[in-house]
């Protein structure tokens, strides 16, 4: 059995690497599987994508199609033309596909006009916000996979909706929880917690790179003011997202309040360090939908800059609040986390790091 395992950008990576751990496990024990991972180049920051494979112990791709940079159609385009190309040298049974980049469409598009079946991991997930490029992805994706690995029960009614036959949809768990899990004794502490003086429990974490949070200079303007004016003084550490970083120093020239002593603006960080500084946060502000995955299963306490959420089950059985992308709901939010109101909850069902596992399992048996 061949397979090609697409990985495009920075989320991606984190749900191949336990894939990649249970295809080496089955091989091990004696299963005809073998795979090709294709790296698109959709994200060519060394901190968003090289430095990743490092960290998890990713081998080397097959392949880097360089795909990155350009708009969303130039980008598009650009796999899909690439990935063709080496599709056609090289064949696979099963192209397996995972979360919601540009990559995960391009790739199953090409895969499906080649007559090769794919595979989504994470399909199903649904914001029905079609403002984001991601709902996009999820729903064209969804459209052509012929098989759906899942990570809750709201994403299997999503797909038996969309009118999916019940022996496609595969409820396997999450594989970024796998890689978390697995990952988590080995979180190290980054410099700069000794160089901002940093205590467990007392300080924030900020994630920000979608449209509607950073382009607009005045909305970004205001929810960082909010964030800063209700913290309560202590540290804020915000790495920089690459979208992100240009807003913020042309807001930074402009507005002094940016400069806030207790606001940290961080280079991106590596995988280990970054959740190390998430385990130990008081809480994490975001607009990110896998870090509300992760604070979910870390028990930390996280507020999300969004409108909607294609992961409900954090917010009915995690520990994410969605409080919208409006400046005034930050202050509500944030007395209630230091008047220590917030909910603790619960893991959801099945996310206990055997998802990658489930889901080889699967495979090995619906491919041929």
């Amino acid at each position: 059995m061949k397979l090609h395992l697409i990985a495009g950008a920075r989320p991606n990576f984190m749900k191949i690497a336990p894939i990649i751990n249970a295809i080496h496990e089955a091989k091990e024990k004696g299963h005809d599987i073998s795979y090709r991972l294709v790296h698109t180049g959709q994200h060519y920051d060394e901190k968003m994508s090289n430095a990743f494979f490092k960290e998890l112990n990713i081998p080397s791709p097959d392949v880097n199609l360089g795909c990155g940079g350009g708009t969303q159609a130039e980008q598009t385009a650009a796999i899909m033309i690439a990935y063709e190309k080496y599709l056609l040298l090289n064949p696979a049974d099963l192209v397996i596909v995972v979360g919601d980049v540009t990559s995960t469409m391009a790739c199953a598009i090409v895969a499906k006009k080649m007559i090769t079946r794919v595979a989504h991991v994470e399909g199903g997930l649904r914001s029905f916000d079609l403002t984001m490029p991601e709902e996009i992805n999820r729903m064209v994706t969804d459209c052509l996979a012929d098989y759906f690995f899942t990570t809750s029960e709201t994403a299997n009614d999503n797909l038996r909706k969309a009118g999916v036959p019940e022996k496609r949809i595969y409820f396997v768990g999450n594989v970024m929880i796998d890689t978390l899990l697995a990952n988590q004794t080995r979180f190290r502490k980054p410099e700069i917690w000794e160089e901002f003086g940093l205590q467990e429990g007392n300080y924030l974490v900020i994630t920000l790179h979608r449209p509607n949070n950073v382009d607009n200079d005045l909305q970004l303007k205001a929810l960082l003011e909010a964030i800063i004016e209700s913290s309560q003084n202590i540290p804020i550490i915000f790495p920089v997202h690459p979208r992100t970083a240009k807003k913020i120093n042309d807001l930074i020239s402009h507005h002094s309040l940016l400069t806030a002593y207790n606001l940290h603006l961080l280079q991106p960080l590596g995988y280990l360090e970054f959740n190390y500084l998430v385990q130990h946060a008081k809480a994490v502000i975001t607009d990110s939908g896998g870090i509300t995955e992760e604070t979910t299963v870390m028990g930390v306490p996280c507020i999300t800059l969004r409108d909607n959420t294609e992961r409900p089950e954090t917010v009915s059985l995690g520990t994410n609040e969605l409080i919208s992308t409006n400046p005034d709901c930050i202050k509500p939010a944030l007395t209630k986390l230091f008047n220590s109101e917030w909910k603790r909850g619960v893991i959801p069902p099945m996310w206990d790091g055997k998802a990658a596992q489930r889901i080889v399992d699967i495979i090995s048996k619906i491919v041929y």
